[in-house]
C-alpha cells in the first residue's frame, strides 16, 4: 500500500487576501542542530568537531538531567553537544539536511506550535568528508518558525503577547514547506518501498 501524501487545503478568498499581507509571512527564526553521543569524553569532543566544521560556531555542551544506570550516565555528565544558527546559514544547513531526507517529512514531524524537526543518521551525507578518526555522527534538526511582529513577547520594554490570529498552526507550516521546499508531507510513519 503507497503512503497516503499530505495535500493542502483548498484556498478561500479571505486566505488569500491574509497571505499577501507581508507581516504573515513565515521565516526561520532558528535552526538548532544536536548530536547526542549519550557519553562524555572523546566521543563528544569528536562530535564537537563535528558541529565546528558544519556550522562555522563553537558548539556548547548538554548536561545530563539525571542518573541512568543502564546506559552509565551520571548526572551533570556531558553527553550530547548542540548549537544554533540564525539567519542566511540557517536556511542553507536546512536545505543540505532536506536534501539528504529528499524533502520527505511525515506529518509527525510538525508540532502543534509550527516548528518541525528531523533526523539524519550519517553526518558525512552533508557533504562533509569522512574521517576514520572522527567516526560517523548522527544529528537531529529542529526548526523554530515566527512571523514579522514575534519579537514583542522577547523584549525588554512593554513586553506583550502574539496573537491567536498570529500565531503559526501546524497546517501553516506544512503549506510553508510543501510551497517552499517542494516537499512532500506523508500521513503514516512507515514508507512502503
Amino acid at each position: 500500500m503507497a503512503p497516503k501524501v499530505y495535500r493542502p487545503r483548498k484556498t478561500t478568498p479571505l486566505m488569500i487576501k491574509k497571505s499577501q499581507n507581508p507581516m504573515r509571512e513565515l521565516k526561520i527564526q532558528k535552526l538548532c542542530v544536536n548530536i547526542s553521543v549519550g557519553e562524555s569524553g572523546d566521543r563528544l569532543t569528536r562530535a564537537a568537531k563535528v558541529l565546528e566544521q558544519l556550522t562555522g560556531q563553537s558548539p556548547v555542551f548538554s548536561k545530563a538531567r539525571l542518573t541512568i544506570r543502564s546506559f552509565n550516565i551520571r548526572r551533570n555528565e556531558k553527553i550530547a553537544v548542540h548549537c544554533t544558527v540564525r539567519g542566511p546559514k540557517a536556511e542553507e544547513l536546512l536545505e543540505r539536511g532536506l536534501k539528504v531526507k529528499e524533502y520527505e517529512l511525515h506529518k509527525k514531524n510538525f508540532s502543534d506550535q509550527g516548528h518541525f524537526g528531523f533526523g539524519i543518521q550519517e553526518h558525512i551525507d552533508l557533504g562533509i568528508k569522512y574521517d576514520p578518526n572522527t567516526g560517523i555522527y548522527g544529528m537531529d534538526f529542529f526548526v523554530v518558525m515566527e512571523r514579522k511582529g514575534s519579537n514583542i513577547n522577547r523584549r525588554k520594554r512593554a513586553p506583550g503577547r502574539v496573537g491567536h490570529s498570529h500565531r503559526i498552526s501546524k497546517q501553516e507550516a506544512t503549506n510553508w514547506f510543501i510551497k517552499k521546499y517542494d516537499g512532500i508531507v506523508m500521513d503514516n510513519k512507515r514508507r512502503e518501498e
